[in-house]
């Protein structure tokens, strides 16, 4: 998997500025149906900090990212947030979370990744906590400005979660185009 766009001083100033007028404020809205405000919450692939801005209004939120650019940003325009380097694939993390979120990231992972990350995903979070995710829904793969872009469903969402996680709600909204990207929110078993 290639994700040397996120990588580059470059790439990283042009997705901030595609990426302005976009955030996850529906889906945040989703997640304190299922979570009490004040719990801890660790957001994967915080990007440019629009959703960790937020999730922070709500929860304790611990931004990550696994591109040292956009951390570097983060932690420059957030001086008192806390923030880890962390590859969603693997989560290597030693901290308990009442909460993990992500907007559009995992998506990013092979379905075998997906799985590991799952698992891990459960590992890490308190008794009964909760997930949050979204992905682009669609059939199959493809390899778009160099990053592998893994597509979902329903069913493979279910699938890939229900092993660790009740699968709360799993749902369709619109980003850009209608029921282009799903969500979905469970609770660990």
């Amino acid at each position: 998997m290639t994700k040397e766009y996120y990588k580059s001083k470059e790439s990283v100033k042009e997705y901030i500025e595609l990426a302005k007028d976009v955030n996850g404020k529906q889906l945040i809205d989703k997640l304190k149906q299922f979570l009490y405000s004040n719990s801890v919450v660790l957001e994967l692939g915080s990007g440019p900090g629009s959703d960790w801005k937020i999730l922070k209004e709500s929860f304790r939120v611990i931004g990550s990212d696994n591109s040292s650019e956009f951390l570097n940003y983060l932690i420059r325009n957030n001086p008192k947030g806390e923030f880890f380097e962390l590859d969603a694939r693997t989560v290597k993390i030693d901290k308990k979370f009442d909460g993990i979120y992500s907007n559009k990231v995992m998506y990013h992972l092979k379905d075998n990744e997906l799985k590991d990350s799952v698992k891990r995903q459960y590992e890490i979070l308190n008794s009964e906590g909760v997930i949050c995710h979204s992905f682009w829904r669609g059939e199959g793969s493809e390899i778009f400005k160099g990053l592998f872009v893994n597509y979902h469903n329903e069913m493979t969402l279910r699938q890939t979660y229900q092993k660790y996680f009740e699968i709360l709600l799993i749902e369709s909204y619109e980003e850009f185009d209608e029921n282009d990207s799903l969500l979905l929110i469970g609770r660990k078993k």
